[in-house]
């Protein structure tokens, strides 16, 4: 990533406000960098998110200052739990504009997914509806719908 990508990375998340109401040893800039680069490296859940980032801490450390190490998967877990998902989605879409400007004429694929282990005995399990941009290899969107409700019905809320 060059500093340029590191600069439309960080101001199109600029408006996410940190939930966390107490000081923090690792900044949401800090939690954010490790989290994009490591999911969009193949990083599959927060423990492999914690461990790429501690594998990759010298170069991430060429962006942002980490002077404390990267951050558990605990925290994590917790701070994009905590997050509004409907802002960090924009900010998320306003970065991939920037990357992907173009996709007129071309053809995105519709998929609706369940989510293992989102469920308990309280809640019941994420269903999500996401747009993708196959040329490119990333999500252009995605929403929660109603339990396995028709696909064709959350093409709207997509927003592409």
């Amino acid at each position: 990533m060059e500093e340029e990508g590191k600069k439309n990375l960080l101001e199109a998340f600029g408006v996410l406000i940190d939930p966390r109401v107490r000081e923090c040893p690792h900044a949401l800039e800090e939690l954010l960098l490790v989290a994009i680069c490591a999911i969009t490296s193949g990083a599959e859940g927060w423990v492999a998110v914690a461990q790429w980032g501690r594998i990759k801490l010298a170069w991430l450390s060429g962006f942002l200052g980490f002077a404390n190490g990267i951050a558990s998967h605990d925290t994590f877990t917790r701070v994009f739990g905590l997050l509004d998902a409907e802002v960090f989605e924009s900010c998320f879409i306003r970065w991939m504009e920037h990357l992907c400007p173009s996709l007129a004429g071309q053809v995105i694929p519709i998929d609706g997914k369940s989510v293992r282990r989102s469920h308990d005995g309280e809640k019941r399990m994420v269903h999500l509806v996401s747009a993708w941009h196959t040329t490119a290899g990333v999500i252009l969107g995605q929403v929660r719908t109603a339990d396995k409700s028709n696909e064709i019905t959350a093409i709207p809320e997509l927003g592409i």
